[in-house]
């Protein structure tokens, strides 16, 4: 109720809402789908239509290692699992549609990373969030993705990177949290990828999708 009035005196609506979860991780599973339940809960009232599911970050803000950055065949078989069983449980439940957000940092960021993903989680119920900024930052193809997986896309997210602040993060080593401090996600249109050409693919899509305009800020001062 207090969202409700929050948002509607603004004259705005709820899309979706976010939530993070470590599937790859053994013991995770009752905490990662009490979260997103309680999240597909609160999109449903809102009369909102997407859990947007972002995998838990390997790096924390101070830039330490909390898991490995690569996953072993046995996690990377349990988070592809369950991330299928996460889709059924809200799209059941709730009647949320859940899209799955490849991040900076994370387990799912990288081009063969996104595609290795899409190949092996089932269609029907893990979607994908297009996030073009996460893309370009773990160094991937935002076009090759739609014209190869264009059926699989079911959210968007336009944001941009800058290159040259994207080639200093690189070649320092920074982690995620630190490259957002120092601005790497930059005001549209300032970045990269181009918007005209993405926007061109994925009109030719046909498909009705949802995208939002963003800036990653966060962990910045407002």
């Amino acid at each position: 109720a207090r969202l409700r009035e929050e948002v509607g005196r603004r004259g705005l609506q709820v899309s979706g809402g976010g939530v993070f979860g470590a599937l790859h991780q053994a013991d995770r599973w009752e905490t990662d789908i009490a979260d997103a339940r309680k999240v597909a809960a609160l999109v449903q009232a809102m009369g909102a239509a997407y859990l947007i599911y972002l995998p838990e970050l390997y790096r924390d803000l101070d830039g330490n290692f909390v898991y490995a950055p690569e996953l072993d065949r046995d996690d990377w078989d349990r988070l592809v699992t369950r991330v299928s069983e996460v889709g059924k449980i809200v799209r059941g439940e709730y009647g949320v549609s859940l899209v799955f957000h490849p991040h900076a940092d994370s387990h799912v960021g990288t081009q063969d990373q996104v595609e290795r993903f899409l190949a092996d989680t089932d269609p029907a119920s893990v979607p994908l969030c297009l996030d073009t900024g996460h893309i370009v930052y773990c160094g991937g193809d935002n076009l090759a993705l739609i014209e190869r997986f264009g059926e699989r896309i079911g959210y968007v997210h336009l944001k941009q990177a800058d290159p040259a602040l994207l080639a200093r993060v690189q070649s320092e080593g920074l982690g995620f949290a630190e490259a957002v401090r120092r601005g790497v996600m930059c005001e549209p249109p300032k970045g990269a990828p181009a918007m005209e050409p993405l926007l061109a693919a994925l009109r030719r899509l046909g498909t009705d999708l949802f995208a939002i305009v963003e800036q990653d800020l966060y962990p910045c001062d407002p």
